[in-house]
């Protein structure tokens, strides 16, 4: 018998025909939700500062006011998340994971461009359709590394860059403020200000404002490889809280009502034991059997 092997080169359209049957059944695939984050980075004199927002958002609901969009991949190397929650998640715990074993493997720590290797190419198998859009930033030997990393794939390498459906809002603040050399309290305060203005200028971004401090180690004026991680979680809360100013609880008797129904809920059983505790019924039934029942084993 001779096998008739497919070719598998080209592109594959077989799904078409598919696809066509289900929207003419009313069974089109979802579409594409939009989801809300403020996710930034920047180089500074002596590192990386990252930031994100906290809000997590279900559509038109907001899931969690308090959630971590700062995910650690490894001792000198975080990862800024944007949409969909369970993908940056699972991704950036899959890549951390990753890059222990190469660390083992290797003998050596991991370099920023490592990860992003690993997050490019996992994200370019799935087209897109794993919606994970993250800033990573981190310090090796080399130097401070900062990348930007789309669902499909691509990549950019830039001294501060912005992510998320609040990003243009936090671009605009580091358009107009970032420059060369900034100190850690610069640089930490312009990365706040950049989410702050994600937060007031996008409905899916909100809440508190989280911070990450990477700063590496000069020696000669080159960076050794050592580097210290400072995470300043809810570093700015411009979302807080307040008293109300009047009191809306109101005394019983305010509103008047028209009529009064009273139902009673409680559904009563009376059980009337039958005459000497045995229960007629037609022959055949086993009803009114006063003797032995027989068992077949």
């Amino acid at each position: 018998m001779t096998a008739i092997a497919q070719s598998s080169s080209g592109f594959s359209f077989e799904n078409v025909l598919r696809n066509d049957s289900l929207a003419a059944k009313n069974l089109a695939l979802p579409g594409a939700r939009s989801t809300g984050t403020t996710i930034v980075g920047l180089i500074y004199d002596s590192g990386i500062v990252l930031g994100a927002d906290t809000r997590a958002t279900e559509g038109p609901i907001v899931a969690d006011k308090n959630c971590e969009k700062i995910h650690y991949i490894s001792e000198h190397i975080r990862c800024c998340g944007a949409g969909t929650a369970a993908d940056t998640e699972f991704t950036t715990n899959m890549i951390s994971s990753n890059i222990k074993l190469h660390e083992l493997s290797t003998g050596r720590p991991p370099l920023v461009a490592t990860a992003m290797t690993m997050l490019k190419q996992y994200l370019f198998q799935y087209q897109g359709h794993v919606g994970a859009a993250l800033v990573l930033g981190g310090i090796d030997t080399t130097g401070p590394h900062l990348y930007t990393v789309a669902p499909h794939g691509s990549t950019d390498k830039l001294p501060y860059v912005t992510m998320g459906s609040g990003s243009l809002a936090a671009m605009s603040v580091f358009e107009s403020k970032w420059r060369p050399h900034l100190s850690r309290s610069d640089a930490v305060e312009l990365v706040a200000e950049a989410i702050e203005a994600g937060i007031w200028n996008d409905l899916g971004s909100g809440s508190n404002v989280d911070v990450c401090v990477i700063e590496g180690e000069h020696t000669d004026g080159k960076y050794s490889g050592k580097a210290k991680t400072d995470y300043l979680r809810n570093y700015r809360t411009p979302n807080e809280k307040v008293t109300k100013e009047r009191n809306y609880k109101w005394r019983r008797g305010v509103t008047a009502w028209t009529k009064e129904e009273v139902k009673k809920l409680v559904v009563a059983e009376e059980v009337v034991p039958l005459a000497g505790g045995l229960a007629t019924g037609p022959a055949g039934s086993g009803a009114g059997a006063g003797g032995a029942m027989e068992v077949d084993a």
